[in-house]
């Protein structure tokens, strides 16, 4: 069991806040699901409420109770599993297919991401990798040469489902933790050149990511098209206005929104809550990578510390993906808001993930 001090009251209460508001969000944007036929609401609110919200909450707590050390002993197997859940999601009659990508695997009615999964285990591989091979990091073999080969496999894994955009967060979240521990920043320009390069390689050989690319430099571009999403979601943003139509007052949800539960969520709570709603929302995602990283600091434990530097900017980043992206500030991406949008395997993987940071913010050193 982890020792020493309390949990970080703050993070834990910047948590909750995120964990709460997220749900009543969620909430509004779902019953968007009760206007249509043939909808999966029960489905949906069962999966985001009892497997993501309250399973999730019981190991959050159950995280936080756990000593930090844990996790780096079962790091390989954590990692082995993931890998091999994500080799079954590609297995026809065992993964799920949904809107042309296969990345859930379905048990008893309820779908899981397993990517999820894999990118908590790639954190608490990497940061047990840096903890054994410690000053050794800094070289070529021990350092950059295992960070590349684990970006190989997760790619390949990825790549295949696709899931182009959680395989990019894992790639930004591994250079700040190869960073964090110590890293040579030529390894990292290597790994930033060769990125552009092969983001530049798979718009080409696969549409949808050149599609993206086109209708971020022009979003008049296939208005009833790819650039549908962006202009309808700067509609509903434009629309909530200073303080917001009201919780559950959302129009655009009904219809007009493509995913309003999912990567679109954000837009709906921008219309019901506003300017103020967004600008807090914002506010809460910064407030929860700033304490995070500040408990990271007092943290002596390499492993630890790296492990919620890995957690904190892997979280975060998605946020500001999600929400750039529904902005128009960078291109469309298919990754979901975290706290916020329907999964219940996020949501689940998220809370385990906070249960971890408070679990390490209670061994910090001041």
């Amino acid at each position: 069991m982890a020792r020493g001090k309390k949990v970080d009251k703050p993070f834990l209460i910047i948590s909750v806040i995120l964990i709460v508001f997220g749900f009543f969000i969620f909430s509004s944007a779902a019953l968007a699901l009760l206007a249509k036929e043939n909808s999966n609401y029960s489905n949906i609110a069962f999966s985001q409420t009892v497997f993501g919200l309250f399973a999730g909450t019981v190991v959050m707590i159950i995280a936080s109770r756990l000593d930090a050390q844990v996790w780096k002993k079962s790091a390989f197997w954590l990692l082995l599993i993931a890998i091999i859940l994500n080799i079954l999601v590609l297995i026809p009659g065992i993964g799920f297919e949904h809107a042309g990508a296969r990345r859930w695997i379905l048990l008893g009615g309820i779908s899981f991401q397993t990517s999820e999964i894999l990118k908590l285990a790639f954190i608490i591989y990497f940061a047990a990798w840096v903890a054994g091979a410690k000053e050794r990091m800094k070289t070529f073999r021990w350092g950059f040469l295992p960070l590349l080969i684990l970006f190989f496999i997760l790619a390949l894994l990825l790549l295949n489902q696709p899931d182009t955009d959680n395989f990019i967060l894992i790639v930004f979240t591994g250079m700040a933790m190869f960073i964090v521990a110590g890293g040579k920043w030529r390894y990292v320009l290597t790994i930033v050149f060769t990125s552009i390069l092969g983001l530049a390689l798979l718009a080409f050989m696969r549409p949808y990511v050149m599609q993206r690319i086109v209708t971020y430099l022009n979003t008049q571009v296939d208005a009833q098209g790819a650039s549908y999403q962006v202009q309808q979601s700067l509609i509903a943003v434009g629309s909530g206005g200073l303080f917001g139509r009201g919780f559950g007052q959302s129009v655009q949800k009904f219809t007009y929104l493509p995913e309003p539960i999912g990567d679109s969520v954000f837009a709906v709570a921008a219309e019901e809550f506003g300017f103020i709603g967004s600008v807090f929302l914002l506010l809460m995602f910064v407030l929860f990578a700033t304490r995070g990283i500040k408990i990271a600091s007092e943290t002596s434990n390499i492993f630890a510390r790296l492990t919620v530097v890995g957690i904190v900017i892997m979280i975060t980043s998605q946020a500001f993906v999600n929400i750039g992206a529904m902005l128009g500030v960078i291109p469309l991406s298919g990754i979901t808001l975290p706290f916020v949008s329907h999964g219940g395997t996020s949501l689940f993987v998220t809370l385990l993930e906070v249960g971890i940071v408070l679990s390490v913010s209670k061994t910090r050193e001041s």
